[in-house]
């Protein structure tokens, strides 16, 4: 006899059908299992026989082969135990072949016959939707996620007796109903740029950056506020959509850290990993690829704190995914592809003291300075299109009550420049003014005679990259479109090329 049921496996961020198939017959008693399993995939074997037994079912001796297929894909995960089960028993004719075909299975057994939670419940669910299957069954635990899937029957179940009770129709159960609610979205974050106190250049330098989702060096002594100011930025973001929201929340739900109570992903991410991380860990990677931190950052802002710090290797990687806004990851068994469109921002001290080139408190040499800067490669200064210095507050900065501008107040322009881009580039296939590359640059970032002789100069006198060249561009398109101006202006390019300024000044010499 022969049984079938439909499940994935998680490959990237991506679900992949899998067919679980189970044939039972005559023969000595054995239970084998193929199909390219991974360890835990075949350790699944001695937990569905103890869930089987354990929940009164019993299974007469014979011969059981269970394949997952394709044979060209490898299995990993804890997700197959149930449909594992779930095939033996329809193909010991416990379970009509029928009543499985409408939905997708996933879940661990546990020895008991319970069930247990999986990562992955958004991209099971989202295959299940792409394959016009009629809903889901889930773990209890995994059910609320389930149900952030709009157009989805989800059913979570605690135990393997009840999945079997609901197909042979013994008990009625309706679908879980979605329990977001307007709170799940709303932004929550309790910090606002009002409570920066002066840094003036240094807020509309982040302003700049976050209309146009441009990379942001922070450099300055420490204590001036580099870290107070980027752990405010994703507040002057403009909310997450609908489809952002579960784009976020599917890698989080890969990588096991979305919350399965709170559901959706509320507010932009914000990452801040320490300097000691590995370059897996950054961009993603292992044995069997994990979302790194740049893809957990996907939609929001990755901070980088003490950006020499970070090892050269680590840095270097990010190069590609900051230019294609994804990394793709090779194994012998595959590719695994992560979204990373961040927000980069960075922060660092100008010297290993922190400050240079005050020589009155600066304690280090030339060569540590330089030393220390060259940790910094080119290449990747290059792909942060602004720099800004934060200086030392004044004693009458910090006396003064903080009455800066709110980050509602700022968003709200923000939000402005983001509709402005979103309705220019609707046939581009792009979305941020960081993202024009070659003949788009030179079409949307057209130069006026005065701006193209501004431009000339400056970019012989400072000996620019043909990178940086265009980078600048692209910063004046988006100080222009926060000044409602369809051209872009001496103005727009004075203020973009300020942006700049820092990388002669530190990085001159490197």
């Amino acid at each position: 006899m022969f049984g079938k049921v439909l499940s994935s496996c998680i490959v990237g961020i991506e679900g992949k059908e899998v067919i679980v198939e189970a044939d039972y017959g005559d023969g000595l008693p054995a239970f084998e299992m193929v199909g390219f399993l991974g360890s835990e995939v075949k350790e699944a074997r001695e937990r569905v026989k103890a869930a089987l037994k354990n929940s009164a079912v019993f299974v007469p001796p014979g011969r059981l082969t269970v394949n997952l297929s394709p044979a060209d894909l490898r299995k990993q995960g804890n997700s197959f135990d149930l449909p594992i089960a779930i095939a033996i028993l329809t193909a010991i004719g416990i379970i009509p072949q029928d009543f499985t075909e409408d939905y997708l299975f996933t879940g661990e057994l546990a020895l008991d016959g319970s069930l247990r939670a999986v990562n992955g419940t958004l991209s099971h669910v989202l295959l299940a939707r792409e394959l016009k299957k009629k809903g889901c069954v889930l773990p209890s635990e995994n059910a609320r996620e389930g149900t952030l899937v709009p157009g989805m029957e989800i059913y979570g179940f605690s135990s393997l007796s009840e999945v079997l009770d609901f197909l042979l129709k013994k008990t009625t159960k309706e679908p879980e109903v979605s329990r977001v609610e307007e709170a799940d979205v709303l932004r929550s974050n309790p910090l606002d740029f009002s409570e920066i106190m002066g840094q003036e250049s240094v807020k509309r330098a982040a302003e700049v950056a976050s209309s146009g989702m441009h990379g942001l060096l922070l450099i300055g002594p420490p204590g001036t506020g580099k870290t107070l100011t980027a752990k405010r930025i994703p507040t002057i973001l403009p909310p997450l959509t609908e489809s952002e929201r579960l784009e976020s929340s599917r890698i989080y739900s890969v990588a096991g850290m979305l919350d399965r109570e709170k559901g959706l992903i509320k507010d932009r991410p914000f990452r801040s990993p320490h300097h000691t991380i590995s370059a897996n860990a950054l961009v993603g990677g292992g044995a069997y690829p994990h979302p790194g931190e740049m893809s957990l950052a996907h939609n929001g802002v990755l901070f980088l704190d003490e950006l020499p710090e970070f090892s050269k290797m680590t840095l270097e990687v990010m190069r590609q995914p900051l230019e294609d806004k994804k990394v793709i990851i090779s194994r012998v068994n595959g590719s695994y592809t992560f979204p990373t469109r961040v927000m980069l921002v960075c922060a660092m001290n100008p010297c290993p003291c922190g400050y240079y080139p005050d020589r009155s408190k600066c304690r280090c040499s030339e060569g540590d300075v330089r030393r220390y800067l060259s940790r910094i490669s080119k290449p990747l200064l290059d792909r942060i299109d602004l720099s800004v210095e934060v200086s030392r507050l004044s004693f009458d900065d910090l006396s003064r009550p903080a009455s800066g501008e709110s980050s509602e107040s700022i968003r709200q322009r923000v939000i402005r420049c983001w509709e402005v881009q979103k309705e220019r580039y609707k046939k581009d296939n792009i979305i941020f003014n960081s993202q024009l590359e070659g003949s788009r640059i030179r079409h949307y970032c057209a130069l006026g005679k005065e701006e193209q002789q501004l431009m000339k100069q400056v970019y012989d006198n400072m000996n620019f990259s043909a990178r940086a060249h265009d980078r600048i561009l692209k910063v004046a398109r988006t100080i222009a479109d926060l000044d409602n101006s369809d051209k872009i202006l001496i103005p727009h390019l004075s203020e973009a090329i300020s942006y700049r300024q820092l990388d002669r000044r530190f990085f001159g010499e490197v």
